[in-house]
């Protein structure tokens, strides 16, 4: 069996070495994990991968060779589950959707600290309570304009305000194949050439000279290699709505990072807020402050956000509005201290451009951008370089 599972990784580009294959078999027959595919899983990644940049392809692997198998997770909250049992996904018709009222912030959370209180069992279908398949703005699988999504394993309508559930995000992959290289070539407008570091490259008209001035005797010279200067912090959102336009992402990604050499980046979820952090697997322990990323880089930096804009515009505006937490400051006042505190500056988005203005959180994001917002296609890879490098 495991075998099979050896050459799935192999197959999957990991580096995986029979000796670390062997380890994993002698830590299984030493009976250091129970019969739990959730052991099983740590236990192999522990033994079999190198590098954490390496993670997501080995979950990939991983889940393509048990048939997406869950892994076991210790899930509790105050909501029961059985108030979430999916028996029906509701789909309704434009008109059936536009009678359906929304709730303003404030009632919405007042409501549902009610429903909380006085709820005792499980709803299904209804317009009230917290439950599924209906238009009540708390639960999963159903529709409402405005709501609190709990349950659901993915968004369906994004009109969700808040999202009462552990989310766990995936880390672009850096190493991600190039579907095309103009992405490469597009963000090459974006440079300042300088030689850096130690001599490792021949000069070759140098070389010429020296030797013809030597009586034909080779004097070879060599000079440091010309990197590129520029300076880019990339902020990049990640999940939820981001989940569709991952691969395009990841080759963005990897890009910039073979064309820029001092390139820092870090990821958000739907808008900037009062952290940030680099690995989307430690995201809650290990964060990084905004002010602290202001304040670690200086304004030589060219600022690059990357996401769909794609949320709910109480998540730019209002206190409180991120679906994941309750952030003391909107998304806005984040946005604004980082734009003013990097000049050069832009907005890329994966979206394409023929919704934006069917969207109101990105009509949102464009304004506080200065309408600095390119879609992720070759001619807006471009513009934004070009505006960058001015």
């Amino acid at each position: 069996m495991l075998i099979d599972f050896f050459y799935t990784l192999r197959a999957a580009k990991l580096g995986v070495s029979v000796k670390e294959y062997l380890t994993l078999l002698e830590a299984l027959q030493a009976g250091v994990i129970g019969p739990s595919v959730d052991d099983f899983y740590y236990l192999a990644r522990t033994s079999l991968v190198k590098d954490e940049a390496q993670f997501d392809k080995f979950d990939r692997a991983f889940a393509a060779y048990f048939k997406g198998v869950e892994l076991l997770t210790d899930f509790t909250q105050d909501v029961p589950l059985e108030w979430l049992r999916k028996t029906l996904e509701l789909e309704l018709d434009a008109e059936q959707k536009a009678a359906i009222e929304k709730m303003g912030w404030d009632e919405l959370m007042a409501t549902l600290k009610k429903r909380l209180e006085e709820q005792k069992e499980r709803h299904q279908g209804g317009s009230k309570m917290i439950g599924t398949g209906g238009t009540s703005p708390f639960g999963a699988y159903g529709y409402n304009p405005q709501g609190i999504r709990i349950g659901q394993d993915k968004g369906r309508n994004k009109s969700a305000v808040k999202v009462w559930d552990q989310r766990a995000f995936k880390d672009y992959d850096d190493s991600k194949e190039l579907g095309t290289r103009n992405i490469k070539v597009a963000l090459r407008r974006l440079r300042r050439f300088a030689r850096e570091g130690s001599d490792l490259e021949l000069d070759l008209d140098d070389t010429i000279h020296s030797t013809a001035a030597n009586a034909g005797l080779l004097d070879i010279k060599m000079i440091p290699e010309r990197h590129n200067r520029v300076k880019v912090l990339l902020l990049m959102d990640v999940g939820g709505t981001m989940d569709e336009h991952v691969q395009r992402v990841e080759e963005l990604f990897s890009a910039a990072k073979s064309e820029f050499k001092h390139l820092e980046f870090h990821y958000f979820h739907n808008c900037v807020y009062d952290f940030v952090w680099k690995n989307n697997r430690r995201r809650f322990s290990e964060k990084l402050a905004t002010w602290d990323l202001i304040r670690k880089y200086n304004k030589d930096y060219k600022l690059v956000f990357v996401g769909d804009a794609t949320m709910s515009p109480y998540e730019i505006l209002q206190p409180g509005g991120s679906v994941e937490y309750n952030n003391e400051e909107a998304g806005a006042e984040w946005l604004q201290r980082l734009t003013h505190a990097f000049p050069k500056f832009a907005w890329i988005n994966p979206e394409p451009q023929g919704v934006w203005g069917y969207r109101q959180s990105i009509s949102i994001v464009q304004q506080l951008m200065n309408q600095r917002m390119f879609a992720l296609t070759l001619a807006g890879l471009e513009g934004a370089m070009r505006l960058l490098s001015k």
